[in-house]
């Protein structure tokens, strides 16, 4: 049995239009806030963790409802199609707020739009994928969402959104919302949700009979499968604490503490990662998720580490070789952690397991802006990396707890239906 990755790709691109929005977010509206509101760094800390605080009950909420709904389309293409098209208008509407009120007000919209729709389009990767496949599958997504982050920081530089007091962005927000809408075209053509689905269902059927079975059992999880939860929780929690420290501050602190483009130093992290991620996928099925996660999260601590050494003078490839370091931890984790918590489900709630992970994943995101926004302001500069490195070194610890989601063996089947083409 082997992943079919032209599909894959297919699904990949519901990821790919969540990471290219996400990417202009965290790049351009502390920008915004900073140089066209003249916020303090407190302040639009407490701006960019609104849309975690949406997404941390809508995320649960629409993953849920969508584990419910039944339409020709599937159960998570409708929410991908209605919530992009709203999200990506209200993206570039952005540019044209001249007033802090229309701006939030917009941005509000926007966020509430992307909110009903990102965990149905995540949920979909394991709806279609079966179990053993699910690293490998969730590795080919986010090389699709990294491929977006890359197109818009591209982008970013032709329209060269990191000049220094810089305010106007019309230009590269409606262009990158365009590049949403053919994104979605692409998925809407391509994609056949019903019919995957109903595939992967079998396989995942097949394997159950023909192996051991997988830790989702369908009934109430046990008290050492619920505590492995905690765990896997608890680590997601902690290490978006420190990666979302540096990415949603990076631009402010690369423009206005060392004086250089951000938009290359990001796309040197998300070049990494996108080369990491399929390697990492093989690897994991060979040693386990667990593993490969720990592994990434002590790359990515030591390359936080190393960066707060980093000063103005200090030549550009080191910064770039440690944001290298950086997106392959990232690329280690993120590839493995999301798996690991749908393992736990059973097919017929892996969107509500999906709203826990990013459940998780956003009140962190809800917090660090504030926090670190709150040392920055109070403190100093000084204390940028060193929070991060605080947060995922934690990660590691109660990573170390955790005792089910891992990968499972792969069982040799007689089922072929997900490795043919359509």
């Amino acid at each position: 049995m082997k992943l079919n990755s032209k599909r894959t790709v297919f699904v990949g691109f519901a990821f790919f239009l969540i990471c290219a929005f996400w990417q202009v977010y965290d790049a351009i509206v502390p920008l915004i806030l900073t140089n066209r509101f003249a916020m303090d760094q407190t302040l639009s800390g407490v701006v960019m963790a609104l849309d975690n605080v949406f997404a941390l009950f809508m995320l649960p909420l629409f993953g849920g409802i969508s584990d419910k709904v039944k339409t020709p389309f599937g159960r998570r293409t409708p929410f991908i199609f209605f919530g992009t098209l709203a999200g990506a208008v209200f993206l570039s509407l952005l540019g044209v707020m001249t007033s802090l009120f229309g701006f939030m007000a917009i941005l509000l919209c926007a966020l509430i739009s992307m909110a009903t729709f990102r965990s149905p389009a995540v949920a979909l990767m394991p709806d279609v994928t079966p179990k053993p496949l699910r690293s490998k599958g969730n590795a080919v997504i986010n090389l699709m969402g990294t491929a977006g982050g890359i197109i818009a920081l591209v982008l970013g530089t032709v329209f060269k959104t990191s000049e220094p007091g810089k305010t106007e962005f019309f230009g590269y927000l409606i262009t990158v919302s365009g590049i949403m809408f053919l994104a979605l075209a692409a998925f809407i053509l391509t994609v056949k949700e019903p019919k995957w689905a109903e595939e992967a269902d079998r396989i995942n059927a097949s394997l159950e009979a023909d192996s051991e079975p997988s830790d989702a059992t369908g009934k109430k999880l046990s008290r050492a499968q619920f505590s492995s939860l905690a765990f896997i929780l608890a680590s997601v929690a902690l290490w978006f604490m420190g990666y979302n420290a540096v990415t949603s501050k990076f631009t402010v602190y690369a423009t206005n503490v060392l004086g250089v483009s951000f938009n290359s130093t990001l796309l040197v992290a998300q070049g990494a990662a996108i080369v990491s991620y399929i390697p990492v996928g093989i690897a994991a099925s060979k040693i386990g998720r667990k593993k490969s996660i720990l592994a990434g999260i002590v790359l990515l601590s030591a390359a936080f580490g190393l960066a707060g050494l980093v000063k103005a003078d200090t030549p550009a490839f080191l910064m770039y070789l440690l944001f290298a370091l950086a997106g392959i931890g990232w690329a280690t984790i993120n590839v493995n952690s999301f798996p690991m918590v749908v393992e736990l489900a059973s097919g017929a709630d892996v969107g509500k397991y999906t709203g826990y992970y990013y459940t998780a994943s956003m009140a962190a995101q809800i917090a660090t802006p504030v926090l670190s926004g709150f040392f920055l302001d109070t403190v100093g500069w000084w204390t940028f990396f060193p929070y991060a490195v605080i947060f995922t070194s934690l990660s590691f610890l109660t990573m170390c707890f955790v005792r089910h989601g891992d990968s499972k063996p792969e069982a040799k089947i007689n089922i072929e239906a997900f490795d043919t083409d359509d």
